[in-house]
């Protein structure tokens, strides 16, 4: 419509029974629109939650394996792993050591090992986050490729 002082922009807005919506005050005259500024709220809200359906979150899931654990159950942890990875959620990997287990963390390291052998037979994984010996036990964080 073009600029107009605010009284006459105002003025306008009231005839025609709308409301005078501030689109950006960040130009010089701001720019304003004559429209109903319930449905301008409801129109703004609905592009945001249209934004946030599309977007999907990635979850962290935790795969703990244990000093002692069998061969038979890392190829279980395994497949469960592959299927958290091809939803596209990373995986947090977590070997608890407790007690005289803290002295073997080599061995713990070749269990971690052997289970990420298996997990890279069935596809490739990128890791985020290398192994590391807290105090609790040892931990990595992967995701696919």
């Amino acid at each position: 419509m073009g600029i107009f002082p605010f009284d006459e922009a105002l003025h306008i807005a009231k005839e025609k029974g709308f409301d005078l919506v501030l689109v950006t005050d960040k130009t010089n005259p701001p720019i304003c629109k004559i429209a109903d500024y319930g449905k301008y709220l409801y129109i703004i809200k609905k592009k945001e939650r249209e934004n946030i359906a599309g977007s999907k979150r990635i979850e962290t899931k935790c795969i703990k394996l244990t000093y002692n654990i069998s061969d038979n159950d890392i190829e279980t942890r395994a497949l469960t792993a592959e299927k958290i990875l091809n939803k596209g959620d990373k995986i947090d990997l977590q070997l608890r050591l407790r007690g005289r287990e803290n002295q073997f963390v080599d061995f713990g390291k070749q269990k971690i090992n052997k289970f990420m052998e298996k997990l890279q037979a069935k596809l490739e994984v990128k890791i985020e986050r290398e192994l590391k010996k807290e105090p609790k036990g040892l931990s990595m964080t992967i995701s696919k490729k």
